[in-house]
């Protein structure tokens, strides 16, 4: 079998190529069974003071076959802690870097050769191969809170701002302590947090509900505890996407009650077609 990058991908040999070396990243939930998924690729130029590069999957779903507890928030967090790390320290220890930024359940492969046209490329084919499920795992597709989610994601990165984002936001922190709720994303921007939550309004209104419930709360929390005003931002589908329009009459009043609930509580409701422009005003104010 050919190596990736090597033959098969790309006949037209290594004379344009960069030689490159590649780590595959498994998640393994239980060391005694040593069962695995591949869940990211780290890549970097050999002999080249550019910093290594990281991806890490966007779709979960096998790993939450192989563990269904697993904490993909914090498998998402270990993706933006390595890529600083390797942003801050790009000659530093691979290994040393590795050891300190990932949990007992990521673990490395060794390094293999690879030739790449360029990073990017590298970096997306390598996914495509090891990593990313076959388009025949694919389906069903995300929808609910998961697909608003990913939206979300895929914006904010456009933009190049997820990395600056915090991420997963327990509201008991400044609400009371036993409330569940973790606010998706959030950054402050001088005076003001603004927080973001995906609210799916596919399956009913009770996201809605529970987010308008806490809204007052995490206000008069972050007031205190962060001496700031609380912009909170729920992030929907476009009516149509769930099927509420005139023809579905009661799934339109319910759309509608979810999307009033929330705005009675003062939270500002956009949808996934507006995260374009929410993720261009935060790159505006972050500086990027």
């Amino acid at each position: 079998m050919s190596k990736p990058g090597m033959s098969k991908p790309g006949m037209s040999g290594s004379g344009d190529r960069r030689s490159c070396e590649f780590h595959l990243l498994r998640y393994v939930p239980d060391a005694v069974r040593n069962e695995f998924v591949h869940i990211g690729v780290i890549l970097r130029e050999q002999g080249s003071r550019q910093a290594a590069d990281v991806m890490f999957t966007r779709d979960w779903r096998r790993v939450r076959c192989l563990d269904p507890d697993a904490d993909t928030a914090l498998l998402e967090g270990m993706e933006s802690e390595l890529r600083r790390r390797f942003q801050a320290e790009p000659e530093g220890n691979l290994m040393r870097l590795l050891r300190e930024s990932l949990s007992l359940s990521v673990q490395m492969t060794e390094a293999k050769a690879y030739l790449a046209e360029s990073l990017p490329a590298g970096m997306e084919e390598l996914m495509r191969l090891y990593v990313e499920p076959p388009p025949r795992e694919r389906i069903p597709r995300l929808s609910g809170r998961a697909a608003i989610q990913a939206r979300m994601r895929s914006e904010f990165e456009r933009a190049g701002v997820w990395d600056l984002l915090r991420k997963r936001i327990a509201a008991s922190a400044y609400t009371r302590p036993g409330d569940p709720l973790k606010i998706d994303v959030a950054y402050r921007p001088n005076g003001l947090i603004r927080m973001f939550h995906a609210v799916s309004l596919e399956p009913g209104v009770e996201m809605a509900k529970v987010l308008a419930f806490s809204a007052a709360g995490l206000r008069a929390g972050v007031e205190k505890l962060e001496k700031a005003d609380l912009e909170l931002t729920a992030v929907i589908e476009p009516a149509a996407k769930v099927g509420a329009t005139d023809e579905e009459p009661e799934r339109l009043e319910m759309y509608r009650f979810g999307v009033e609930t929330m705005e009675e509580h003062q939270i500002r409701v956009l949808t996934t077609s507006d995260l374009g422009r929410v993720a261009e005003t935060a790159r505006r104010e972050l500086r990027i």
